[in-house]
């Protein structure tokens, strides 16, 4: 079985770099490809609508939500390598 680096559909993710409180807003805005922060007001303002109900949604999203994986760590290379010198195809 092999996996590709990207997935043939999109995956609501919370992301690691972007995020305010727990990604939740950020990861739904780069699912539906709009920024954020129109997210972020979105859930603002219909938690003020709903007089506070709708907060209840962002800890189950957070919880349901994975996150992102982490970056591949950086290849060290041996420099004992007779290849050290020349760069990493």
């Amino acid at each position: 079985m092999t996996h590709d680096a990207e997935a043939p559909y999109k995956q609501l993710r919370r992301p690691l770099d972007d995020r305010l409180a727990a990604g939740v807003c950020s990861g739904v805005g780069r699912y539906f490809d709009i920024d954020p922060v129109l997210v972020r007001v979105a859930f603002a303002l219909l938690a003020v609508i709903t007089f506070g109900t709708a907060l209840v949604a962002y800890p189950i999203m957070w919880f349901l939500m994975p996150e992102e994986p982490a970056p591949a760590p950086p290849v060290w290379r041996d420099p004992s390598d007779p290849t050290w010198g020349r760069p990493v195809s």
